[in-house]
């Protein structure tokens, strides 16, 4: 099951999706107490959860599911943005993610491409 079964149980059709233990192993806290914070009526209860991390899975879910009104949720996940200059950065010189933003800065648009010039590969472009 993924997190989202286990979100759209406890939000709307409040059906206990949990049934053993293989379905407690796939249940991710994180994931469903995330989905859960992008709204102002169940922010609170995502926030205690997180509070008490140490619980049993099967015991959140259970506060969950019995306190969260039936409502359906829905909202757009936030993704990271990524960059392609950031990527050229982190292509040429073998930098992490969070170095490559660090390194941004620092580079002028002349020097960003000089930096795509020496990466590209060639090769035929799409337009997605």
């Amino acid at each position: 099951m993924s997190p989202f079964d286990y979100l759209n149980s406890i939000n709307y059709t409040k059906k206990h999706i949990m049934k053993d233990d293989i379905d407690e192993k796939e249940y991710v806290s994180f994931m469903i107490n995330r989905g859960l914070s992008y709204f102002s009526d169940t922010v609170s209860y995502a926030n205690i959860m997180n509070q008490y991390h140490h619980l049993d899975k099967r015991l959140q879910y259970d506060f969950l599911i019995n306190i969260i009104r039936q409502r359906k949720r829905f909202s757009k996940w936030i993704k990271p943005e990524t960059s392609e200059d950031i990527e050229v950065i982190m292509e040429y010189y073998g930098y992490s993610n969070e170095k490559a933003r660090q390194a941004l800065p620092l580079l002028s648009s002349q020097q960003l491409q000089q930096l795509r010039q020496k990466v590209d590969k060639g090769g035929r472009r799409t337009n997605n």
